[in-house]
């Protein structure tokens, strides 16, 4: 069988492409780990957007995801007490 990035195009050409770079996440899909998630060390966010929205599990043993909105230059604490800061990300080209 041929190689598959022989007859990719756009979107999936440009994920093999990063892939291939060494960028096994280039579209931030993975799970992030907090950091300490304080106010002053929030845990990071990438986006190429100017807001994300990004779930926390407060607990580790929590059965729901408690969903916020991210906005540039705006960190937001969760109802946990948690801190997370939107940080600025190239898109794919």
């Amino acid at each position: 069988m041929a190689d598959p990035l022989e007859h990719a195009t756009g979107i999936e050409r440009q994920e093999l492409l990063a892939m291939q770079a060494g960028n096994d996440d280039p579209f931030n899909m993975k799970v992030l780990k907090k950091a300490a998630g304080t106010r002053e060390n929030p845990t990071l966010v990438p986006s190429c957007f100017d807001a994300r929205i990004v779930g926390c599990i407060c607990e580790e043993h929590a059965t729901a995801v408690t969903w916020l909105w991210l906005h540039k230059d705006n960190p937001r604490r969760c109802e946990c007490g948690h801190w997370y800061k939107l940080v600025e990300k190239q898109p794919l080209h």
